[in-house]
């Protein structure tokens, strides 16, 4: 059952996502990908509020480098799709289990981004959640 609307037309764009964004992470980088997207999506909250469909998300002004590659305009993967299948249906896993950022930094990873605490690393990628109370929607189970 998904946890949040979606088309198979979105299944296509969060697919290309995923690939583009974090292909070099592989299947479990991809999923944390799409569990951040998905947190948006759900979450309503900071940066993220009015966000409800995928293309919202995947489109929102600065949200993702890779929209702005020709890599992320290549056609979905049948690989990718089951990756985003799985994400829209709610699968999530630490660190990006409730995160609503990511980033790949030069180095370490800052304590903090967007004013909120790092909660771990999955191989180049830092992830970061919100404090408490700011963003309650992603805490709630499927």
């Amino acid at each position: 059952m998904a946890v949040v609307k979606h088309t198979e037309s979105d299944i296509n764009l969060l697919a290309r996502l995923l690939r583009a964004e974090a292909e070099g992470e592989g299947i479990q980088g991809m999923m944390h990908v799409g569990s951040v997207g998905i947190n948006r999506i759900r979450g309503n909250c900071s940066d993220f509020k009015g966000i409800r469909t995928i293309p919202q998300m995947i489109y929102q002004e600065h949200a993702f480098e890779a929209t702005q590659k020709g890599y992320f305009y290549q056609r979905a993967r049948e690989a990718e799709k089951k990756l985003a299948r799985k994400a829209v249906r709610g699968h999530r896993e630490w660190p990006a289990k409730f995160s609503l950022w990511y980033f790949r930094p030069g180095g370490d990873c800052p304590a903090t981004w967007y004013n909120q605490p790092l909660v771990g690393r999955f191989k180049r990628h830092c992830f970061y959640e919100p404090r408490s109370g700011e963003c309650d929607n992603i805490y709630n189970t499927f």
